[in-house]
């Protein structure tokens, strides 16, 4: 994983963070401009490079799903073992505040939920939240219920090893010794 990567991105956000903080940045420039690179950094195949079929590509951009009787989809899916959804990642604008609003940490929660997945990723680039998503969400729950951990992208170059105090390498989820590896 190359922590420079990561550094230069943290570098360029904190740079221009009041302008990616303005409402007028939007989350699908975040994507691209920031989480895209990050989880690419982390060792996903971000833009397919390895040429999968859909069928078995690691990262699927607005992965469709159904919440009740409506179809949503999450900004990213990823996956491994021939295709499996292991987590969700939601993106929002770095104007959103990931660590109180309660409605994007519950869209979060409820699409994992749904898949039954373990855990799943709230960012907006600024913070970074992972969730238990085994918990069952309510509406009406704070943004930190089921929340295991909170970062701050000041926080994501800690150490050369651990970027980010996170890993979420696809190693770690083949070999099935869990879903997500916390290093904090």
């Amino acid at each position: 994983m190359p922590p420079e990567v990561v550094g230069r991105l943290v570098e360029r956000f904190h740079s221009h963070r009041q302008a990616y903080s303005s409402g007028q940045y939007n989350e699908a420039q975040l994507r691209q401009e920031f989480l895209n690179p990050l989880f690419e950094a982390l060792g996903w195949d971000v833009y397919n490079k390895r040429g999968l079929s859909e069928a078995y590509k690691e990262v699927i951009h607005e992965a469709a799903i159904k919440v009740g009787s409506r179809t949503k989809a999450p900004d990213y899916c990823f996956r491994v073992g021939g295709g499996v959804p292991t987590f969700f990642v939601e993106a929002k604008k770095p104007s959103v505040d990931i660590r109180e609003a309660l409605s994007p940490a519950y869209q979060l929660r409820r699409y994992a939920w749904r898949a039954k997945l373990p855990v799943s990723i709230l960012s907006d680039f600024e913070e970074f939240a992972v969730y238990d998503c085994r918990i069952r969400p309510v509406k009406t729950d704070k943004a930190s219920t089921a929340r295991v951990l909170y970062r701050k992208y000041t926080q994501y170059v800690l150490k050369r090893v651990s970027p980010m105090g996170l890993t979420l390498e696809i190693q770690g989820v083949q070999c099935g010794s869990c879903t997500c590896r916390l290093s904090c």
